[in-house]
């Protein structure tokens, strides 16, 4: 498959011709149905999350569509310039922990002091990818253990895909009936979209569609100047600058690591510092690599060729993009689908990146058993401490149990996957 070529700096990739020239070829219905998927999930509940935060600060309906089209646009953005040029699916969106944690800060900071607050995180972001700082860290740390960080970050949407039956159990239970049958028996079609289409078939069937929450109008976005203070820096800009890297790009990584292919990490370090400060300008918390959607579209259900499957984040792109740019009318149209059929598909869709993250976390060949051991539980947990969410302390804490009581004591770094 297409790799990049490693370096202190930013990685070389194959170049947007080679992503240009091929995408025609590479994309097909599997990998324009994960595509689709992952801007579903990206674009229907978090949404949501963005607009509470912003009725919670206050907002006008201006301030909310320039914050969405901040981060659906620059991410979308983010998606095609990764894809295209990499020829990886190293897909573009937002931190839907940071939503929430800008969410609780804006009952208390002004939304000026908080756009500041944006700017000054994705500036963190940018100059500890610009040195190479993230890069050499997540190289060194041992693959076990970032396998069950991503094992038990995700887990969630898988148990989602279950819980969802309980909420919805005629529509959720026909698309993943659907999704199983169609693993089995049409195996030229992606399960994923089978899914989708027999959930939607149900939900006009049963009346299913929900009433628009987000009462957004499409009117002009409404930029605000920023306003740059100490407490905002405390509060919002540092956590959310360690969520975009410990819980975002962590996750992004390790799944692209998971499914063989050799991340360029300093470069999506990068540019998730400077979507952060872009989306900062026109009033978004940020706009970097995104875990769960990278996670779905370079899943095998984005296809058979994992060379192709950059054109699901080129399409999980181009969706993204257009959702920014007409968020007022686009938000109560994806509102409408129940959330959990969204939940059921995107957990479905997951399984084989759960199923490749188990594998390789505790392959006893590969050592380190106790600190994935750990970084799966505390990845699970869900816990947040300092308002830093459950990925970094995973890491954190599994490198630190392995260096105690694994390989002499000392955690051995593990090579980057061979093509």
């Amino acid at each position: 498959m297409e790799q990049t070529e490693q370096s202190n700096w930013i990685e070389k990739g194959p170049g947007f011709g080679a992503g240009l020239s091929g995408l025609r070829e590479a994309l097909g219905i599997k990998t324009a149905s994960a595509g689709l998927v992952a801007a579903i999930f990206g674009c229907s509940g978090p949404a949501l999350i963005v607009i509470g935060a912003a009725n919670n600060g206050g907002l006008t309906e201006g301030q909310t569509v320039a914050w969405l089209l901040a981060i659906y646009g620059l991410g979308g953005l983010i998606s095609l310039i990764m894809a295209l040029y990499y020829k990886l699916p190293v897909t573009g969106a937002y931190s839907i922990p940071g939503a929430a944690l800008v969410a609780g800060a804006l009952g208390t900071f002004p939304f000026e002091q908080a756009v500041g607050a944006f700017l000054m995180a994705g500036a963190m972001v940018f100059v500890l990818g610009i040195t190479g700082l993230i890069g050499k860290v997540m190289r060194w740390l041992p693959m076990p253990i970032v396998m069950a960080m991503i094992a038990g970050a995700l887990i969630r949407f898988g148990i989602g895909a279950v819980t969802s039956i309980e909420k919805l159990p005629i529509v959720v239970g026909a698309a993943t009936i659907a999704f199983f049958l169609s693993m089995r028996f049409l195996r030229a079609v992606p399960p994923v979209l089978t899914a989708l289409v027999v959930g939607l078939v149900a939900v006009t069937l049963t009346g299913g569609f929900q009433g628009g929450e987000a009462a957004i109008s499409f009117v002009a976005p409404e930029f605000t100047a920023p306003v740059f203070t100490v407490d905002a820096f405390l509060a919002i800009a540092v956590p959310l600058a360690v969520l975009v890297i410990g819980a975002e790009n962590a996750q992004a990584i390790g799944v692209l690591y998971a499914e063989g292919y050799r991340p360029p990490i300093n470069a999506m370090t990068v540019i998730s510092g400077i979507g952060g400060m872009l989306a900062g300008l026109i009033g978004g918390h940020n706009a970097n690599i995104a875990g769960p959607m990278t996670a779905i579209c370079s899943s095998d259900q984005a296809g058979e060729n994992p060379e192709g499957r950059y054109a699901a984040t080129v399409l999980n792109g181009v969706l993204f993009a257009a959702f920014g740019v007409f968020a007022g009318v686009a938000v109560p149209l994806i509102m409408a689908l129940p959330g959990p059929l969204i939940g059921a598909v995107a957990g479905l869709a997951m399984i084989t990146v759960l199923l490749s993250a188990f594998q390789s976390a505790f392959d006893r060949n590969a050592g380190h058993q106790i600190g994935a051991f750990v970084a799966l539980i505390v990845a699970m947990s869900n816990v947040s401490f300092l308002s830093i969410s459950a990925p970094f302390w995973a890491l954190v804490a599994g490198a630190a149990v392995s260096m105690l009581n694994e390989r002499g004591g000392r955690a051995k770094p593990v090579a980057t996957p061979a093509s």
